[in-house]
């Protein structure tokens, strides 16, 4: 079994970077999930209540983070930590702190979106802990949404494909890493896991929402609601969830690259 994807989400809510090789850190992959939309209150805002955020391509360079989307001038973000005072902020349950960026790219936000928001970035000084029913007390994650990486095999997209009337891409799930695989949904029970030289551990399986049901070539939500109508008739678990690929926290650091064998070192029975 080899990694066949990696990928990185800079700016929640907005479209991924692929990549060829990453570095893994405590929370995740360089650069995931670093940057948020946040409302008046602080309150996290995502393409779940603005699908249109689901469009906006990121490109980073050695310097900047490049924010750009089909008929608006782009917005370029300074790499450097800002200087201002953090400010509390929500995801989810979780009150955290971040740094606004700046005013330029608050306006440019609110101006696409027709909302007053704010873009804040998570720094390296701040940390945001990981649900500790889940991780270990020093777990650490970025604006994900609770874990700092999402695994997801191919085998389990092809299955669910089959079964729709119109097949969906991977992006509609948002994975860090995609396997090749070969029985779907195995990564269920994956409980610890070597990917090249770096060891995760499978803390839960990810709950999925309507942020499935957008287009990320269209930011339009499907009529139907699919895949995740698909995904409840089989997926659906006691307690409500539908589950479709595995949360991950790193257990050591290095380099992830495409083509790397994945070992299971720990599967659940």
């Amino acid at each position: 079994m080899q990694v066949t994807g990696i990928n990185i989400y800079p700016v929640k809510s907005t479209r991924p970077i692929a990549l060829s090789e990453s570095e893994v850190l405590p929370r995740g992959l360089p650069w995931d999930r670093r940057w948020m939309l946040v409302d008046r209150d602080g309150r996290f805002i995502t393409a779940r209540q603005y699908p249109v955020l689901a469009v906006i391509e990121t490109a980073l360079t050695a310097d900047t983070l490049d924010i750009s989307v089909a008929g608006r001038e782009g917005l370029r973000i300074s790499l450097a930590e800002p200087a201002a005072q953090s400010v509390p902020v929500t995801v989810w349950k979780d009150r955290c702190e971040a740094v606004p960026v700046d005013p330029a790219a608050d306006a440019w936000f609110s101006d696409y979106l027709g909302i007053a928001c704010r873009l804040v970035r998570m720094t390296d000084q701040l940390v945001r802990r990981v649900n500790p029913d889940y991780g270990e007390p020093a777990d650490q994650v970025s604006f994900a949404d609770g874990f700092p990486l999402l695994l997801i095999s191919e085998a389990s997209l092809h299955d669910l494909n089959r079964r729709l009337r119109t097949p969906v891409p991977m992006q509609r799930f948002r994975p860090n890493l995609v396997v090749d695989g070969e029985r779907a949904y195995d990564e269920d029970s994956w409980r610890h896991i070597r990917v090249g030289e770096v060891e995760f551990a499978g803390v839960k399986n990810c709950s999925r929402c309507i942020f499935t049901t957008i287009d990320p070539h269209t930011g339009v939500k499907d009529a139907g609601g699919e895949p995740l109508r698909t995904l409840a008739s089989y997926r659906r678990r006691e307690g409500g969830g539908v589950f479709f690929g595995q949360n991950l926290i790193p257990r050591s650091r290095g380099i992830i690259r495409l083509g790397d064998s994945v070992q299971i070192l720990v599967q659940q029975s």
